[in-house]
């Protein structure tokens, strides 16, 4: 249990520097959505949705490559640092000197022409975004949660203080939506005065053996995160050129990405619980993976993990009615509310496939990441294509649950050949289906009025925590007791 506790109180240090600053990012939505309408917002949507699956090849899956080689036995770490640090620096300026040099091609491509400006700072955002992906996973594996959250909150404070510069002071609407890549631009140019000290001692190194090792290690779990990143931002792109004219009547497709680009930062509760609960575990599973118990270790970490998870899928979806108001300040978004619970869940589904893929990552099984990554990406595209001339962006929101859910339940099959563990597989399933079920029928509900609406989603979220205590409370204390 004190290992549980250990890795419980890193995800809250980690969450620090990757959900405090994502959500501090997300405080800017009333913003976005009071300056800019659904179409114009689209573009934004649409270009970021890029910037997301392109920053997955700029890094490589390096990073995990990067703990794996530095944790084995007798491993150099400074020399392994240098080599990861030269792969992802030579990645990454080749990939930026090829948008900025065809700037203009991929701005008629992307239906920006003129707008090259975009495709450049965008360009130079992905650069700066990854050639410090090694030394922030440096900082987690030294144990350094607070250097790692001091870094990405101040990046994220100096982005909100020029976003509020630009749009509330020096703002011209020829420049328009362009402002929010330049902020984010400059601010990440802070991140190379935080590791100047690193950028100062690092040596480029090449060692054939050891990147070759690095890099067939490395490829397998840069796919595993395309697909994440396909299913997560490819729906934007397929929504703009697979919506059907007029679906939403006197609506462009554009309008479309834009409301759902919106609605989707709604699903940021979950998502990034995820990503933090992700940041702190990957090392932890490492670390404990020699250990007799690992698999019932593992087994209670993911039981764990699906309980808070449940927990965040009813309060958020139960409290749209008010989220609403405060973080989307044009009615035109609110349209889009229908895609929030099955984008939660869907995240839900990839955290608990991140727990499951444990196994291929300790085993040094990552091809069998990448049988899985193909077969999402497959399905992905498959979905959205069949789904959104159906039911537009509900489609794509279906399409991820789908997606990730059948990710998940492979890499369990799979998982349970090559590595055993004893996951609570019918208790979790009936935890998150119970709660899917809870939170469908209170929509299906009409109430008098909001506060009678607000008093009783309330009610049930602390009954909700209640059969948990009641339900959990006999393992928790066997647990205590072993570690007393």
């Amino acid at each position: 249990m004190s290992k549980i506790k250990k890795l419980a109180g890193e995800t809250v240090l980690y969450g620090l520097g990757n959900i405090l600053p994502r959500f501090l990012n997300f405080l800017l939505v009333p913003i976005h959505t009071s300056f800019f309408h659904a179409e114009e917002y689209g573009v934004f949507t649409k270009l970021m949705a890029l910037v997301g699956l392109l920053n997955v090849l700029y890094s490589f899956g390096m990073e995990t490559a990067f703990f794996r080689f530095s944790t084995k036995k007798e491993a150099d770490p400074t020399r392994i640092f240098n080599v990861a640090q030269t792969a992802v620096f030579s990645i990454s300026t080749g990939f930026t000197v090829v948008l900025i040099f065809f700037s203009s091609s991929f701005a008629r491509l992307l239906n920006v022409e003129g707008h090259e400006n975009y495709i450049i700072w965008l360009a130079l955002i992905m650069f700066t975004d990854n050639v410090v992906s090694i030394p922030f996973a440096r900082l987690r594996l030294e144990k350094k949660p607070l250097h790692f959250a001091l870094f990405r909150t101040s990046n994220v404070l100096i982005q909100i203080g020029l976003t509020l510069y630009f749009l509330y002071i020096a703002f011209d609407p020829a420049i328009g939506i362009a402002y929010l890549f330049l902020a984010n631009l400059i601010a990440n140019l802070f991140y190379l005065l935080f590791f100047a000290k690193t950028f100062l001692t690092w040596r480029p190194a090449y060692n054939q053996s050891l990147f070759s090792s690095m890099l067939n290690y490395a490829y397998p779990i840069m796919l595993t995160g395309l697909a994440g990143m396909m299913n997560e931002f490819f729906s934007r792109i397929a929504l703009d050129k697979w919506l059907p004219e007029n679906f939403y009547p006197g609506k462009t497709s554009a309008f479309a990405v834009g409301v759902f680009g919106v609605c989707y930062k709604l699903s940021v509760f979950m998502n990034l619980t995820v990503q933090a609960f992700r940041m702190a575990a990957e090392p932890f599973f490492f670390s404990n993976a020699e250990e007799p118990n690992s698999p019932a270790l593992f087994a209670r970490v993911n039981h764990y993990f699906v309980i808070v998870c449940c927990f965040i899928l009813l309060a958020v979806s139960l409290h749209l009615d008010w989220l609403k108001i405060f973080f989307l300040r044009k009615e035109e978004y609110w349209v889009g509310l229908s895609v929030v619970p099955p984008l939660l869940l869907g995240y839900l589904f990839l955290g608990v496939y991140y727990n499951f893929s444990v196994w291929f990552k300790l085993t040094d099984r990552t091809y069998f990441g990448t049988f899985i990554t193909v077969g999402g990406a497959l399905l992905t595209l498959v979905l959205n294509y069949l789904l959104i001339p159906l039911a537009g962006y509900d489609g794509s929101s279906w399409a991820t649950v789908l997606v990730y859910g059948a990710m998940m339940l492979t890499c369990y099959g799979f998982g349970q050949r090559y590595f055993p563990i004893p996951y609570t597989v019918w208790v979790d399933a009936g935890y998150v289906a119970g709660t899917y079920l809870l939170v469908m029928a209170l929509h299906a509900v009409s109430f008098s009025s909001q506060i009678m609406a607000t008093a009783i989603h309330f009610l049930v979220i602390v009954l909700f925590l209640l059969f948990v205590y009641v339900a959990e409370r006999k393992e928790i204390f066997q647990q205590i007791k072993k570690q007393e």
